[in-house]
Parts: structure tokens; C-alpha cells; sequence
């Protein structure tokens, strides 16, 4: 468990330091790594944890993946706790090393709503639920299907932030935005991205079971 913990928190380190690292640095750089390229960030990073770690821990990266593993009976309910813990001090690191890099950014990558919560909540838990369904048949099917994990993960995440992160955030992660919204201070609404992607990946699990079902 020691190894997987390990991996946990490097991986949500790395994403959390790259994917928010691209916000921060695009508003320090005004706009040169773009929208786009901050997409592109967040789907290549966790693309490359899961070819990195994911023999390791899973790669899991995400306490809302996490959660809906176990209620898949894919993950052990002892270890939950401990892949949560890992998740989220590996993303507080990376925050905390990016508070350092860059002092005087107000946010580090914060998610916060454009309009509405519950507008942001509904987006979160539908993106969440897409994801997860993804997840959940990529990381359980044939050998073959399992070596394009990486990028149909990746891909999701990458088309998922292109067009909600501009409302959203397209956080679908608990520990992406803990973090940075407690180490920037600011908190508000994180609620919402505390709640909505559990709801979503929660729900992607019954309807991965109804689906997998054999007739």
C-alpha cells in the first residue's frame, strides 16, 4: 500500500502542478499557453501518469475515481482512505510549490464558476459521469483495450476542459481544486467541486453495471 500511496501522490502531483502550473503561467505569460494549450496540458498529463504509474496504483489521480472504484468493488474499501489522503497531499505539494514559483498569482489555478453553481455543478457532475464511464470500461476490459487507456482518458479530459473549462473549470477532481482554492484562499463555491464529480462518477457505476450485464 506504501508503493501505491507513493504513486498516488506523485501522479496527482504532477497533474495538479502541470494542469494549474499551464493557468498560472498563461496569465503570467498573458495568454501564451492559451485555452487550448491548457486543455491539451491537463489530458497529456494524466495520459502519460496513467502510462507512468498505472501499473503502480491504478493511477487513479482523483478521489472521485477512487470512490467510484470501490463502489465497483475495484478498489478494496481499506485502501480508499489511504488513496484519498495520497490524492490530495500530492496535489497540496503541488500548489504549494506553485505558491512558491509564482507569489503574486491570486488564484494558482482555482476553480471558480463563471455563472451560475448549480450551472457549474450540473457541468461537473455530467462531465464527471462521461468520464467515468470511460474509466471504468477502458480500465476493466480486454489486454488490448487496456493499452489504449492512457488515451482515451487523456482524450475525454482534453475535449471535456477544451469546451467546458471556461464556464466550469472542468475540474471533475476533488483534490485539483482543494487545493488550490485553500492554498490561493479562495474558497468559494468549492462545494460545488467537492460534491459534483463524486455524484457524477458515482452514478457512472450503476450504469456501467446495467450495460456490462450480459443478456
Amino acid at each position: 500500500m506504501i508503493r501505491k500511496s507513493v504513486s498516488e501522490i506523485l501522479g496527482t502531483f504532477a497533474l495538479v502542478f502541470c494542469g494549474t502550473g499551464a493557468i498560472v503561467i498563461d496569465n503570467v505569460s498573458h495568454g501564451a499557453v492559451s485555452h487550448v494549450g491548457v486543455a491539451v496540458t491537463f489530458g497529456l498529463i494524466v495520459m502519460a501518469m496513467i502510462y507512468g504509474l498505472g501499473e503502480i496504483s491504478g493511477a487513479h489521480l482523483n478521489p472521485a475515481v477512487s470512490i467510484a472504484f470501490t463502489l465497483a468493488g475495484r478498489l478494496p474499501a481499506k485502501a480508499l482512505g489511504p488513496y484519498i489522503l495520497s490524492q490530495i497531499a500530492g496535489a497540496f505539494l503541488a500548489s504549494l510549490v506553485l505558491r512558491l514559483l509564482f507569489p503574486t498569482d491570486p488564484l494558482l489555478g482555482a476553480t471558480i464558476p463563471v455563472g451560475s453553481p448549480w450551472q457549474s455543478f450540473v457541468l461537473e457532475l455530467l462531465l464527471t459521469y462521461i468520464l467515468m464511464i470511460v474509466i471504468i470500461n477502458v480500465a476493466t476490459g480486454p489486454k488490448e483495450q487496456g493499452l489504449f487507456a492512457g488515451i482515451a482518458i487523456g482524450s475525454v479530459i482534453l475535449l471535456e476542459a477544451m469546451f467546458a473549462g471556461p464556464i466550469c473549470g472542468a475540474s471533475m477532481n476533488p483534490a485539483r481544486s482543494l487545493a488550490p482554492a485553500i492554498v490561493s484562499g479562495h474558497n468559494e463555491n468549492l462545494w460545488v467541486y467537492l460534491t459534483a464529480p463524486v455524484i457524477g462518477a458515482a452514478l457512472a457505476i450503476p450504469t456501467w453495471t446495467y450495460l456490462k450485464a450480459k443478456q
